[in-house]
């Protein structure tokens, strides 16, 4: 994605030259080969908006890597990437800045195949207006559909719809009024404000720039001229004052301020603002800018503003006006489109960026998938690639937002991946959850260090983990005992126990593995707090769980036990049976056959097996336990 943010901010630098004319971000999307690159292409070309050396290098390009013969290849003035241009299609997102005498306009080409949806959405996001290109001899396509659906949910409200490659199909007005029909009925739920259907072919230029003389059954405008006079003007600055806290501006004790992009509507000296999260309220003093300080600033503007209280700010805090604040939550439901190779895992802790706020989060449930094909709600248990679905989200802390229907800066956030600090989804906020808006925490008379005192030790969690048949549940029977025996109040939660009780709802899919440890790491919790030594006998097969449970408890408290025994070892012990079935196929998603084990990397403690008997290896995790001063 790096060349693509590079064209982007090359073709924001030269878009305040033309500003005066207004300025149109569009993109182009559909399906493969549509032709949006050449679309592109001919909209510079018939513009003349190419200069003599880039066209020297087009022609230069179309011998090499055309697929127009001894025409020039269009295509390849977007389709920068060599990958791109030896396999014909389009894989990043390519932004071109060009102008006319009515507009300028900042176009984003972005990717047709499926692999590379996660780019078009990046490329939907802060577009006004999308030209959804359908090949005329293909009709409407599922990627047309997916990509359709996704600027709709994007927020784009304006599209094009250009049947393409109507030179192919003869100039048949009955093929293009089928295709306008058809796609009108798919796209009649998706909210948007028009749609300008437009016949042309962009390798010749019919109805791009100029009207075609092959189509004298089309009154519409042409392309450009439709791109050139629609109305799509930004309400951006006319929503609620909206100030996402990039940087606390402190260079000398004398100077306080607070950096960043405003995300939508204007303010002034003067005017009073509240934080979002803590309700703290102030009013602007100063709006500083490099140039100098501003009467007023609006929606797109980098500023600094200086408060008139001393009031605590952070990097991430939301600004807004007392009168017309953000909700306040830490349970919303959102859209998600997901962009991660594996699939989402409800429970499984993800970091959320909103803003400029990182914030850790879980999928708390997913409600339903979408059918791209049908926009049905189809039931799921999880997300994959390019999967679109309307999920619960719960929060580590309170974070504000609007919905994304209201606000797109403010609505819409990220999900990363922990642990391989990869973007996984694409979300829009569409309402906040107040299930829990009345739900606080009950003051106790008994509190933790009370039960420390009657208990006259340390409370600790002890998770062992390791392959089924790895010893696990032997091991933290014996150290249970010894540690009962020396007066230590303890509990066991052992995998196959809990799954009678508490989890006794749950399968053994990779969701269902992910709630599992998520439950028993609560309940864990729960025993420290009382003063308890708990010890948790699970498989949990996944690292990014295990970091999730162990950032419930306070420096100290969790140990982790890697039970380290081969896979050989466990199938030959197979003390259940079960690796004899799983083997055989009997038994699905079975941890070390037909599902992964993560091996812990930084585990408290190995206990390798069969070196190490079991009243071996209790002695070494209670040897351990007194070396950290727990008992």
């Amino acid at each position: 994605m790096d060349g693509a943010l590079i064209e982007e901010t090359q073709a924001q630098t030269e878009a305040p030259a033309a500003a005066q004319k207004g300025l149109l971000r569009f993109l182009t999307c559909g399906s493969v080969d549509d032709g949006k690159s050449t679309l592109i292409g001919r909209l510079l070309y018939d513009s003349k908006l190419i200069l003599d050396d880039h066209l020297a290098a087009l022609e230069r390009d179309s011998a090499r890597h055309g697929t127009t013969g001894e025409e020039l290849d269009l295509a390849l003035l977007v389709d920068g990437l060599e990958a791109e241009r030896q396999q014909g299609i389009t894989i990043d997102v390519a932004y071109r800045f060009f102008t006319t005498d009515k507009r300028a306009f900042i176009v984003a080409d972005t990717p047709g195949h499926e692999q590379y949806t996660r780019n078009m959405a990046t490329g939907a996001s802060n577009a006004d207006l999308a030209v959804i290109l359908i090949d005329a001899r293909k009709g409407v396509l599922t990627q047309t559909r997916r990509h359709s659906y996704i600027c709709s949910l994007l927020g784009v409200r304006h599209l094009v719809l250009a049947v393409n490659k109507i030179d192919l199909a003869d100039y048949d007005q009955a093929v293009f009024d089928q295709i306008v029909a058809d796609y009108r009925a798919f796209a009649e739920t998706l909210g948007f404000a028009s749609i300008t259907p437009v016949p042309m072919s962009a390798r010749h230029g019919d109805n791009v720039t100029t009207r075609s003389a092959h189509t004298p059954w089309y009154a519409g405008p042409t392309l450009l001229e439709h791109l050139e006079s629609i109305d799509v003007e930004s309400d951006a600055a006319a929503r609620p004052f909206r100030f996402p806290v990039q940087w606390v501006n402190r260079p000398n004790l004398d100077f306080r301020g607070f950096s960043g992009t405003i995300a939508s509507g204007t303010v002034r000296p003067g005017d009073r603002i509240v934080v979002a999260a803590s309700g703290r309220q102030s009013a602007v003093t100063r709006i500083v800018t490099y140039d100098g300080d501003l009467a007023e600033a609006r929606a797109g503007q980098a500023v600094t503003l200086t408060l008139a209280d001393e009031v605590d700010i952070a990097r991430g805090d939301l600004l807004a006006p007392p009168t017309d604040r953000p909700e306040v939550a830490d349970q919303f439901a959102a859209h998600l489109i997901w962009m991660g190779d594996e699939p989402l895992l409800p429970g499984r802790p993800y970091l959320m960026r909103i803003g400029t706020r990182y914030v850790p989060v879980r999928v708390t449930t997913l409600k339903h998938k979408v059918d791209v094909d049908t926009l049905d709600h189809l039931a799921a248990r999880t997300l994959s690639l390019n999967e679109i679905g309307l999920c619960n989200l719960s929060t580590a802390s309170p974070v504000a937002f609007d919905s994304y229907a209201d606000n797109r800066e403010t609505g819409a956030f990220i999900l990363i991946d922990r642990y391989t600090n990869a973007t996984v989804g694409a979300g829009m906020i569409a309402f906040g959850l107040r299930r829990a808006a009345n739900i606080h925490r009950q003051a106790m008379l008994v509190s933790r260090a009370d039960h420390e005192r009657m208990a006259g030790h340390k409370p600790a969690t002890l998770w062992f983990t390791g392959l089924s048949g790895s010893g696990k549940s032997t091991i933290a029977n014996l150290v249970e005992r010894k540690l009962h025996e020396r007066g230590v109040r303890t509990f066991l939660l052992d995998g196959d126990n809990v799954r009678h009780g508490l989890n006794r709802d749950l399968g053994f899919s990779d969701a269902d593995r992910v709630e599992n440890v998520r439950r028993v790491g609560e309940v864990a919790r729960l025993f420290v707090e009382a003063g308890v030594v708990v010890l948790c006998s699970f498989i949990s097969p996944f690292r990014a769980e295990r970091r999730m449970v162990r950032e419930l408890f306070a420096e100290g408290e969790f140990f982790e036990v890697f039970v380290d025994t081969t896979l050989e070892d466990c199938i030959a012990r197979d003390p259940k049976g079960l690796y004899g079935k799983a083997l055989d196929g009997k038994i699905a998603n079975f941890t070390g056959v037909s599902s992964p084990y993560e091996p812990p990397e930084h585990a408290e403690l190995i206990l390798a097996t069969p070196a190490l008997s079991p009243d071996q290896a209790a002695d070494a995790v209670i040897d351990e336990l007194e070396r950290r001063g727990r008992i």
